[in-house]
């Protein structure tokens, strides 16, 4: 299968995951065969200093296009691609109308994708929901983007339920751009996914698991916890979000449960560090 992008090593893709995908976590990934790792969504406006050593695609959620020229020139040297979210379902984005929220409002999307397009020489792309207007949309960004990420589930649905492969498949027929699919993406289903797109993202299946793309690219499995324990404290991310890839760790191990126990009563790096995870 050809590669989508330049300079990538596979089609197999870590999703954007917001509270997952630290730079620590996405640098496992990288090293473990991701061909390319995801930023969680960041808003063109914020202030937050954002890293990006292992040379994400960088997913964008905004209502308007302020200050996404700005933004993207700033980062666009340290990008492999940028994203624009049209998927996310969560409660903040229908409060603030963002994600999958903005999926009605075709001209503010156009309004968007044209800066971006206007903004960068590097791939552009899109991630949307399965939604009345998947269609409307993909239309316009076939004028300003690379590629297409398609979550065929409704924004009611959420992350249950179980996804419409068909909805999908309806959307590579009709477009001309390469479709990147998301959604429930296992060890077991993506070969049979990567017959039917162009590339997958894989998102829960990878929490906590950065070996799964070792193991995708027949590989052994070499990342362990204290792997990610280093590049946490190399760039001085914060506990809370060590605790929470600690317990993320934990999926798969004998007595798991005795171990998210022990990691939920510590209150610094130095009392992980004496777990054996």
């Amino acid at each position: 299968m050809a590669i989508i992008f330049p300079d990538l090593e596979n089609n197999i893709f870590l999703s954007p995951m917001e509270e997952i995908n630290d730079i620590a976590f996405r640098l496992l990934c990288k090293k473990a065969g991701c061909g390319l790792t995801y930023t969680g969504m960041i808003n063109p406006l914020t202030k937050q200093k954002i890293i990006l050593d292992d040379k994400p695609a960088l997913q964008l959620f905004c209502t308007k296009a302020k200050g996404i020229k700005e933004f993207m020139q700033k980062y666009d040297k340290k990008v492999s691609l940028w994203d624009f979210n049209l998927g996310c379902p969560a409660k903040t984005a229908r409060r603030h109308g963002f994600g999958s929220f903005l999926q009605e409002d075709l001209k503010s999307i156009e309004n968007i994708l044209k800066v971006m397009r206007k903004s960068t020489k590097k791939p552009l792309t899109i991630k949307l929901r399965k939604s009345p207007d998947a269609l409307k949309i993909i239309k316009i960004a076939e004028k300003y983007c690379d590629a297409i990420c398609i979550h065929p589930r409704t924004q009611k649905q959420g992350y249950s339920g179980i996804p419409d492969i068909a909805f999908a498949e309806e959307i590579k027929r009709k477009t001309k751009l390469p479709v990147i699919y998301s959604g429930d993406v296992k060890e077991t289903n993506i070969k049979e996914l990567l017959k039917k797109f162009d590339a997958v993202m894989i998102g829960r299946s990878a929490i906590g698991n950065p070996n799964l793309f070792s193991t995708l690219q027949n590989k052994k499995p070499k990342i362990n916890f204290s792997d990610y324990l280093k590049l946490a404290e190399k760039y001085k991310l914060p506990f809370r979000q060590i605790k929470t890839q600690a317990m993320n760790f934990t999926k798969g191990k004998e007595k798991a449960k005795e171990l998210r126990l022990k990691i939920f009563e510590t209150r610094k790096i130095e009392e992980i560090k004496k777990i054996k995870i």
